[in-house]
């Protein structure tokens, strides 16, 4: 499960209270039927069935990161150990650096030791809050392939806290949307993302169109500039292009609709102050 809201809308809150590490004001928390009691219960906060990874690097600096992940084993089977350590090194894509002291390595480098020290001990849930954020765009998103294989393939469950709506939509089952503190939507991903019905939610994912009622229904209306494509005939959306915006394979269209700013997409860059017509789709 992803979960995405913007700072401060309680993500990491959340994943405190679910690991132990914050106390439940109201309501229970339960893991297959058994109620989870919170830090003021345990002397040491925290589920041993739970792992969590958050921005701060948990690593030993001063010893190698083969000695890093192996930490939590138990080291009576070190064959047994030793194959665990390479397994979860190519899960992290860390098989060069084996050797190499952890604080030698850059801030991404630490972030995927940690992930791979969680994993050690195979941990029935694990908890990501936004721990790819120090990972460069190329390096985050095999590690992510690699990272979420792993645990389907593993039947790990995990909940990621994220401002990637990318990462949200690619990897996650279900996606939980928060603000500030409240449930703003929830359930299975593609659902989520197709009844999208306010600026907030739209917001994440893209720039947002918000079309009053009458202009093409009777109510109001929030699109994603995907919903919106050039048509040969004539509609009630008449609109005139400010910006082309070059997106790689597609060009983000800023336009005028009267006083109302909107945004599609288009195959080709468009020239400013070119009239043409619009249909939701």
């Amino acid at each position: 499960m992803a979960i995405l809201g913007e700072s401060g809308s309680g993500k990491s809150t959340l994943l405190h209270i679910i690991y132990g590490l914050l106390h439940l004001e109201q309501g229970t928390l339960a893991w297959k039927g058994i109620k989870l009691l919170g830090p003021t219960h345990n002397l040491i906060p925290g589920e041993p069935f739970i792992k969590m990874v958050t921005q701060e690097y948990n690593v030993m600096h001063f010893t190698t990161v083969a000695e890093n992940i192996a930490t939590h084993l138990s080291r009576m089977h070190l064959e047994k150990d030793e194959q665990r350590v390479e397994q979860l090194l190519k899960v992290v894509d860390m098989v060069a650096y084996k050797a190499t002291l952890v604080k030698n390595l850059s801030g991404g480098q630490k972030q995927r030791v940690a992930l791979a020290k969680a994993l050690a001990n195979e941990p029935e849930l694990l908890l990501l809050d936004e721990p790819f954020n120090s990972i460069d765009a190329f390096r985050k998103n095999k590690l992510r392939r690699n990272l979420f294989s792993y645990l389907k393939e593993q039947g790990i469950a995990c909940i990621t806290a994220t401002h990637d709506s990318d990462e949200a939509l690619s990897f996650s089952d279900s996606l939980l949307m928060l603000n500030e503190g409240q449930v703003a939507s929830f359930g299975p991903t593609e659902q989520v993302y197709n009844s999208i019905s306010s600026v907030y939610e739209a917001g994440f994912f893209g720039e947002v169109n918000v079309l009053p009622a009458g202009t093409l229904s009777s109510e109001k209306l929030v699109l994603l500039p995907h919903q919106l494509k050039y048509s040969e005939e004539i509609t009630t959306l008449s609109v005139v292009v400010m910006r082309s915006y070059f997106k790689g394979n597609h060009y983000l269209i800023q336009a005028k609709l009267d006083d109302l700013e909107i945004y599609f997409n288009h195959s080709s860059k468009l020239k400013k102050g070119h009239r043409m017509f619009l249909e939701y789709h």
